[in-house]
């Protein structure tokens, strides 16, 4: 609370981040996790502006004269700009600020030490700006009741007025009509509210009683039926259908195959070209012929070792105190207390695949990076050029030396229909990328090209004047990339599993055979959220699925509105931008196609845009709506929708708190929507319409005796208790 705008905060390890700074750092980078923002929890890497690491010392820092220029607080929380500009320079430094500058509110950070200034605090951060606050929320069947007694109310009136009618209004008839009110009050169901809530208090005992759902928690009592009456599952992916850990299942070299249990033999093939000790330069003037399977494989795990953006992050050893070391060259690289971090957990899988096999990656930083191989030896690799991943290119490439040879090489990875155009031909790549997906793996092609210091020089040279230009500087800078992305050397295609929960795929075969609908939404990439929903039967092997371009204006999103119109019996993928747009100018049109699909995957949505979609369906639908999560991301989604569920998982208990019900895992949905929801919603219809019943049986024997005696109002039960 005592936190303002523009003082410096020192934020270490480990330590959750209540507001939103943007990042100095000596050690020019540290890793965040963003589990409780966006729901990924891989960690993220994060820059210190370059000027600010050439000081001398630490405490330099906090003498210079510098200030930051930041945009107005807004809900995007993938994106932002600034400006940092240091005033003592001759002439003044101006440095640009992004995304990769800057620590979010509600992430923590997981390595290293940060000296931040604050930028946005309280109601300006991006996590407060996507949280909506909590409904009151009522269930159908009570405002069906509520509906049902007014109309009763009506009857009772209208009932008394005609005994009164064809009583004639002899005498005092304002008198009489006051007491056929009284008389006829059994048609009001007084009792029916009183019942109605012991009975509710009674389902959610038996629900937090049952043996086959343990651990589950029902934190309201006012809408258990809802449960039976649901349309509409709206799901979030990371930890709540994946157990968001990745397991390296299956290489593949052309030729040759290796799975789980033939990986014995990569580990052989590995230890013979090293165990080979060869003269700098021998491999590029080595004739062209057909490699060994041996010299394959030994290319194929290299190649995976050395393109990624993986750091190997040391923990503090027994009897250590500070915070998490960084591996260096001098540094005795145990395994014990080493970790490997990046923006993807794919990337750690073939990382950690890797080391499992021999080859480990044992220290990083903006320059190098160090292998181990089998035999214990030390390669070490500069690291010239970086070209992270993004979600237009779809892959990701790195050119390195090798110290020990002055080899110039540069490996690139990525999906198969960015890469099939981009490696030499070949017969098997397009075939084995289908074999893979049919079995839920997620796939990645390994290529490279080698590289002669001319050419890499000449790059270099186009590259640099690109990054310098001040128009269509993005343009130019894939232009010139795309020139060295030409007849790479294919090496290999791997395969990644992302493990789902336990029961997942039964589970949602059953939600959806019970007429259910169910939409993922999910902050995580396209190509993951489509492969899990493949992997996890939310889609069909028999559905096709159409993937919604990337729509910047209206034109755009009516020509592909119209082009999804035309499919049959197709799941949607849609990223949130698209969303946006379609939203802005098309929302009835595209909600209509969208709620006629079987199933709808949602990727890359904010908070905000979850919460929007679950409000949107409601609106236009009118349809009873489940949203279910476990992240603080999921909040908003869990409190806007008819009915939350929030699973206790690896984020942490935000979720669950803030949802009606709480579960472990979500093969429980199962039971607690077919079974207790559809045995709740059936046992309160039947206590209302008893109560209800009750109450038209004794007021028509009364209207039937008040006629007999002439439209007397004299009761029938003289004497009993008047209970509604």
């Amino acid at each position: 609370s005592g936190l303002l705008q523009g003082p410096y905060l020192f934020i270490f390890y480990f330590l959750y981040i209540f507001l939103r700074f943007y990042l100095f750092e000596r050690e020019s980078s540290c890793f965040i996790r963003t589990d409780q923002l966006d729901g990924e929890t891989d960690w993220k890497l994060k820059v210190a502006v370059s000027c600010t690491q050439r000081l001398p010392a630490l405490g330099d820092l906090f003498s210079i004269s510098a200030y930051v220029y930041a945009q107005k607080p807004q809900l995007d929380i993938h994106s932002f700009e600034g400006t940092f500009t240091r005033e003592d320079c001759d002439p003044p430094v101006h440095e640009s600020l992004s995304i990769e500058n800057t620590l979010w509110a509600s992430t923590i950070v997981a390595s290293g030490t940060v000296i931040g200034v604050v930028i946005y605090t309280g109601k300006e951060t991006r996590s407060v700006m996507n949280t909506s606050n909590p409904k009151n929320k009522v269930g159908l069947l009570d405002l069906e009741l509520n509906h049902l007694t007014k109309a009763l109310f009506v009857a009772l009136v209208a009932l008394s007025v005609v005994m009164v009618t064809l009583q004639g209004f002899v005498g005092p008839w304002y008198r009489n009509l006051f007491r056929f009110l009284l008389l006829f009050s059994y048609i009001i169901p007084i009792s029916l509210r009183v019942n109605l809530d012991m009975g509710k208090a009674a389902y959610g005992w038996m629900i937090m009683k049952d043996e086959s759902i343990p651990g589950t928690v029902v934190r309201t009592s006012t809408i258990p039926e809802e449960l039976g009456r649901l349309v509409y599952l709206l799901t979030d992916k990371t930890g709540t259908l994946t157990q968001n850990e990745m397991v390296f299942k299956r290489l593949h070299l052309g030729t040759v195959s290796y799975g789980a249990d033939t990986m014995d033999e990569i580990q052989t093939h590995l230890r013979n070209p090293y165990s080979q000790v060869r003269p700098p330069g021998a491999q590029s003037s080595a004739p062209k012929v057909r490699k060994s399977v041996s010299i394959r494989v030994h290319e194929a795990v290299k190649a995976i070792a050395l393109c990624h953006n993986v750091t190997p992050v040391y923990e503090p050893r027994a009897g250590v105190t500070g915070e998490a070391e960084y591996a260096e060259a001098d540094q005795d690289f145990s395994d014990g207390n080493r970790t490997y971090q990046a923006a993807s957990p794919d990337e750690v899988a073939l990382v950690q695949w890797t080391e499992s096999v021999g080859l480990t990656l044992v220290s990083r930083d903006l320059a190098s990076m160090q292998l181990r191989t089998p035999g214990g030896q030390i390669l070490t690799y500069c690291i010239l050029q970086m070209f992270p991943f993004t979600s237009e290119s779809k892959r990701m490439g790195v050119i390195v030396r090798d110290e020990s040879t002055a080899e110039i090489t540069f490996y690139m990875k990525g999906a198969d229909v960015a890469m099939s155009s981009i490696v030499q031909y070949n017969d098997w790549l397009e075939e084995e990328c289908g074999n893979m997906a049919r079995e839920g793996l997620r796939t990645l092609v390994v290529a490279k090209r080698a590289l002669t210091e001319e050419q890499y020089q000449d790059f270099e040279s186009r590259y640099s004047q690109a990054k310098l230009s001040i128009h269509d500087r993005a343009l130019k800078v894939a232009a010139v990339v795309e020139s060295l992305e030409r007849e790479m050397e294919l090496l290999c295609l791997t395969g990644v599993e992302d493990q789902l929960q336990a029961d997942v795929r039964p589970t949602l075969e059953m939600l959806r055979n019970a007429g259910i609908k169910i939409w993922m939404l999910t902050g995580d990439k396209l190509e993951t959220a489509t492969c899990i929903a493949k992997s996890s039967h939310l889609v069909s092997r028999t559905q096709d699925i159409h993937i919604f371009r990337p729509v910047t204006n209206r034109g755009e999103a009516h020509l592909e509105l119209n082009a999804f119109r035309r499919k049959h019996d197709c799941a949607l993928v849609i990223s949130g931008d698209s969303l946006e747009v379609c939203l802005k100018y098309y929302e009835h049109e595209l909600v209509e196609l969208a709620c006629q699909c079987p199933a709808v995957v949602c990727c890359r949505c904010s908070p905000t845009q979850k919460a929007h979609i679950v409000k949107l369906l409601q609106q236009h639908t009118g349809r009873r709506t489940c949203a279910i999560g476990d992240g603080g991301n999921d909040v908003s989604m869990i409190q806007a929708a008819d009915c939350g569920i929030g699973i206790e998982g690896k984020e942490g208990r935000q979720a669950s708190l803030a949802a009606d019900f709480s579960i472990t895992q979500f093969k429980h949905i199962g039971r607690l929507l077919m079974v207790h929801g559809r045995s709740s919603y059936k046992r309160s219809a039947a206590l209302g319409q008893f109560v209800m019943h009750r109450g038209l049986i004794i007021s028509t024997m009364q209207a039937v005796f008040s006629s007999v005696f002439y439209f007397a109002s004299v009761p029938l039960y003289q004497g009993f208790l008047m209970v509604g």
